[in-house]
């Protein structure tokens, strides 16, 4: 049981770090376009 609980857990502990990671970027992404100047 414990395996399969390790196992379906990384599907969520992926989907939490994605989501920091795109949140980031949007934030990013906002406050350049606010300023004016690239993202990249």
């Amino acid at each position: 049981m414990m395996l399969s609980l390790y196992i379906l857990i990384w599907p969520v502990i992926s989907a939490v770090v994605l989501f920091v990671i795109v949140r980031a970027f949007i934030k990013d992404m906002a406050e350049a376009k606010r300023e004016g100047r690239s993202i990249i």
